[in-house]
């Protein structure tokens, strides 16, 4: 089994690494500010789904380090393929965090979407593994262009049993794209343990059958992360190919609201991970390097939560799309006649009575932030 890459320790037995040069101490606050937003955002959207305001949710609780790590390493030209448990990376790029909302209320075309090439970030993806070959046409593009843009896709465990992510990696290898694969290994894909996913020891030793390096991370340490993907990067940039890492963590929450773990692991062990987190992982090592101080924490929280407030309002203040929202989009010249006969159908159907907000939230953590939005 190859060693995983850590810097971050646990302030006791786990001793801390090297912080790569490249990081100054402005780069660690900001990364840890990335780190927070996401969790906001993450608590928030739980809260927001127990009382009936979005619409079934997918957690990323203590993932955010696998999400912000990797990302601070990409250049801005770079392209990201988030799947759905990094449906909030968006927001670290410029995408208004209430356009996020909206799409898990629903909300398509204008009200929940963003343009991907605004912000060279691609839609949240819900089939497993289908936006990998995605994220390597982009890069071979790229290379066609003789552009340094390289791309990054992140994926479950469950995705390495999908035919997307074996033909992306074959393809990425063959033309020698610059695309880092980043395969959040948490463990679960839904209720589905890794020991039942894979005969393999590890998912990176995967990547010897594509001819390309693989490399296993700690998945709750953000420098960590950010280091791995920033040689697979520059590796790529260099004409070296695709990389494949395997960032070694657990799913601490659900897979999602409509998702009660209990009935099929052990959830002491979940309580072993936590202790594990990213954010309060990272407050620690900075404040055991004299980096980040309480007020400096209270007012990165402070300035989160207050984002999240706002987009909150923001995605309520938007109108309802209209039934039309469901044709408006599939093709770019407008409607044709006979989808204008099917929306006469629709409009003619009763609309069906509303959905009574789900109870308060059970899972230990959820909207813990949010209640104080």
């Amino acid at each position: 089994m190859s060693e995983i890459v850590r810097v971050i320790g646990n302030g006791a037995d786990l001793a801390d690494g090297e912080v790569p040069n490249e990081l100054a101490e402005k780069d660690l606050i900001e990364l840890f500010r990335w780190l927070v937003l996401l969790r906001t955002f993450d608590e928030r959207a739980v809260a927001l789904q127990r009382q009936g305001r979005i619409g079934t949710y997918a957690l990323y609780w203590g993932e955010e380090a696998t999400q912000a790590g990797a990302l601070y390493a990409c250049e801005d030209a770079d392209w990201v393929f988030p799947s759905y448990r990094q449906n909030a990376i968006g927001i670290l790029r410029g995408v208004p965090a209430s356009t996020v909302l909206a799409w898990w209320r629903g909300y398509g075309g204008t009200h929940g979407f963003w343009n991907p090439r605004d912000h060279r970030v691609g839609p949240i993806t819900v089939p497993i593994a289908t936006h990998l070959p995605h994220a390597v046409g982009v890069a071979w593009a790229a290379k066609i262009r003789k552009d340094r843009a390289s791309s990054l896709a992140w994926f479950g465990d469950g995705a390495t049993s999908e035919g997307d992510f074996h033909e992306a990696m074959n393809f990425a290898s063959v033309l020698k794209t610059s695309t880092v694969f980043f395969c959040v290994n948490n463990q679960w894909a839904i209720s589905t343990p890794i020991s039942k996913q894979m005969a393999s020891e590890t998912i990176a030793q995967k990547a010897v059958a594509y001819g390309m390096p693989g490399v296993r991370v700690d998945g709750f340490d953000p420098i960590a992360c950010w280091k791995v993907t920033r040689d697979a990067l520059e590796r790529g940039r260099q004409g070296g190919g695709p990389t494949l890492i395997e960032a070694y963590c657990y799913r601490i929450m659900p897979h999602g609201t409509a998702d009660d773990p209990r009935l099929y692991r052990d959830e002491a062990e979940s309580e072993h991970w936590r202790a594990l987190e990213p954010v309060g992982r990272m407050a620690e090592f900075l404040r055991r390097r004299s980096i980040l101080d309480d007020a400096q924490e209270e007012q990165i929280r402070a300035e989160a939560k207050q984002l999240v407030a706002q987009a909150v309002t923001d995605m309520e203040a938007i109108a309802h799309p209209g039934q039309e929202i469901l044709f408006d989009h599939v093709y770019a010249s407008g409607r044709p006649w006979n989808f204008d006969e099917a929306l006469d159908e629709l409009h003619q159907v009763e609309r069906p009575a509303e959905v009574k907000p789900l109870g308060p939230p059970t899972t230990p953590g959820a909207g813990e932030e949010g209640k104080t939005i």
